[in-house]
């Protein structure tokens, strides 16, 4: 996997990162979310409206099943796309430390893995398409807030995307084990060395999808880039969500919004992370590209004409780090 440098790896900054309160009035809330996708492409959530309950349980669901046996743990893998996997991202060598499960957000797709997943897979399909479904509904608000910051005729012109029965939404939930107790030895050893990759459990990368919707526990460990370069630690919030934006917002927007580059650091708590993520993807037959109403006569779009599909098969046939979108450029 290709890491940061390690001069890169070392330098961080703390910064405000937004907070939006989706119980303040609608005009403010859209000015706020459109500010902080092009300053920042992240912002913060709070009283977002998703239930305590649902969030609960499916994380109970899934520290049930990363707690089991390994042998146990790979019935339900490799991920191919969907299922469990192990350290490894993706089909070109990328390596992490972690596991996690992907699934689509599509209830048959998730029955038919939970078979493989879960001793109680109705019980498990229940937890995830309680959890999808309201976490769908956030990522449609947040869409239809943009629309109206923008003033965009059609309002959910972005949402619909998300909303289509053929959306190609996935979720996947990451677990970083707690650290193992060193020795005074080995951490003497650890504290020399030289290898960058050792403080990576997920390495650098921006998500390809329109947005993500992420919430994780009380162990921090994410880092955004900002466009000085820097990494800058996000606190963990379990009680709110993480917005982030990906590339196909960037597209759509003509670069008004920037998707930002994050990174998930190894985990050294005596505490499991576990973040999930709920990418928000439009269907494969979508064209990826800025609504009308946003061009002015003079504008003209900054990528050539491309679908989910196409833009989808690029991204994954590339490592994690690498940029994607400039393949989309027009000349």
């Amino acid at each position: 996997m290709p890491f940061p440098t390690a001069t890169r790896s070392k330098k961080t900054k703390a910064v405000g990162i937004p907070t939006i309160d989706l119980s303040e009035s609608r005009a403010r809330t859209s000015k706020s979310i459109v500010e902080a996708c092009q300053h920042f492409g992240f912002f913060k959530v709070i009283n977002h409206g998703v239930s305590d309950h649902a969030i609960a349980n499916l994380e109970r669901q899934a520290f049930d099943f990363f707690g089991q046996t390994a042998p146990e743990k790979r019935r339900a893998g490799p991920a191919a796309p969907f299922g469990y996997g192990c350290k490894a991202i993706g089909p070109n060598g990328d390596i992490g430390d972690l596991e996690y499960i992907l699934l689509h957000s599509d209830p048959a797709s998730i029955a038919e893995t939970s078979a493989s997943i879960s001793n109680s897979p109705l019980a498990f399909s229940y937890v995830v398409n309680e959890y999808v479904k309201s976490v769908r509904e956030l990522a449609c608000e947040i869409l239809d807030l943009v629309g109206e910051g923008l003033w965009l005729p059609n309002k959910s012109v972005f949402s619909n995307l998300i909303r289509d029965v053929q959306s190609d939404s996935v979720l996947r939930i990451n677990y970083y084990p707690a650290a193992v107790k060193h020795t005074e030895k080995s951490r003497e050893l650890s504290s020399k060395s030289h290898l960058s990759t050792n403080n990576i459990g997920f390495g650098e990368h921006s998500d390809p999808q329109i947005l993500t919707i992420l919430r994780s526990n009380d162990v921090d460990g994410l880092q955004i880039s900002l466009h000085d370069g820097l990494w800058t630690p996000v606190c963990p919030d379990p009680s709110a969500f993480y917005i982030l934006i990906g590339d196909a917002f960037q597209a759509m927007t003509n670069d008004r919004f920037v998707s930002v580059r994050h990174r998930a650091m190894a985990n050294n708590s005596k505490k499991a992370r576990m973040s999930i993520m709920y990418f928000g993807a439009p269907p494969l037959n979508a064209w990826i590209a800025p609504p009308s109403d946003m061009m002015l006569p003079k504008d003209q779009s900054l990528y050539k004409p491309f679908t989910w599909a196409q833009y989808k098969k690029a991204a994954y046939s590339l490592r994690l780090a690498d940029s994607r979108l400039h393949l989309f450029k027009a000349s």
